[in-house]
């Protein structure tokens, strides 16, 4: 079973890129964040092109920000659109969904940013994930949770450690906060644990030719309970997705359970060409 996430940056936006993507690697089950549409325009929108393809499909979005998706080959049941006990910014928004898909719980997620260290949305942040841990606590063995976690694990996760000083995704609480998470299911990173000491990158800032460089970071995780982690074949970057015209800033993250159609073929597909290292580089909003 093939299982991806992709923050997509707009449906509607990414429409075609994201149809052939589909049509290319040919995910089992599909989590989408930042969907930026109301469900009943996404239906509108995708019903039939999904449907033809053999997608199921589950939504939680509201209209121009946020939303997130399931889409699933291998069966849908027990859908669940947001958080027991999440906090609202002021209000709830649409940025988690969870269905059991194949015979695993599969969480599909899109972290409040944070913005500010310190500011009320970074204390959102902060509280909604840990509203997540509480659901994930008391899920099934057999989880992934995954999507746009909006968090860096470690300074190997960031293009540039300095660079980052000051700014959200890097702090110790948000650190913690995704190690308790993951400590309350016994939660596989699977790209780092499969690729411990390589650059692996998800999302490059579309300013200053960040994607060029390589100049990303690492805050699109996949990660998998015990019983899911041991029957991984491959987890990688399909960086393919990010290059091109028209591209989400985010790549698409891919773990193959069982059989890995393509191989156990590397972190990053295809890897950067000429990656930027050891020059001091400024974040574009710092500039």
């Amino acid at each position: 079973m093939r299982v991806a996430t992709w923050n997509v940056n707009s449906v509607k936006q990414r429409l075609p890129r994201l149809l052939g993507w589909l049509d290319e690697r040919q995910p089992d089950v599909v989590c989408l964040q930042e969907t930026k549409l109301a469900n009943d325009a996404f239906t509108e929108l995708l019903d039939e092109e999904l449907t033809s393809r053999g997608y199921q499909t589950a939504l939680h979005g509201e209209v121009q920000w946020n939303g997130v998706a399931l889409l699933s080959k291998v069966g849908l049941e027990d859908v669940v659109t947001g958080l027991a006990e999440a906090p609202g910014f002021p209000h709830p928004e649409a940025r988690a969904i969870a269905a059991t898909c194949g015979g695993i719980r599969i969480h599909s997620l899109y972290v409040p940013n944070g913005r500010v260290p310190d500011s009320d949305h970074y204390h959102y942040k902060l509280a909604w994930l840990a509203a997540l841990r509480a659901v994930v606590a008391a899920g099934p063995a057999d989880q992934i949770v995954c999507g746009d976690m909006n968090i860096a694990p470690t300074d190997a996760d960031v293009f540039d450690p300095a660079a980052y000083v000051g700014q959200t995704h890097v702090t110790a609480p948000e650190r913690q906060a995704l190690a308790d998470l993951m400590a309350a299911a016994d939660l596989h990173d699977v790209v780092r644990e499969r690729w411990p000491d390589e650059r692996v990158f998800s999302y490059w800032d579309y300013r200053a030719g960040m994607f060029h460089q390589d100049l990303g970071m690492r805050v699109d995780l996949m990660l998998a309970s015990d019983p899911v982690a041991d029957r991984v074949k491959a987890a990688w970057i399909d960086r393919k997705a990010r290059k091109g015209t028209g591209p989400s800033d985010h790549a698409p993250v891919i773990l193959d359970l069982d059989v890995a159609p393509d191989g156990d073929i590397g972190p990053v597909v295809p890897p950067p060409s000429a990656p930027r290292v050891g020059k001091k580089t400024k974040l574009p909003q710092s500039r």
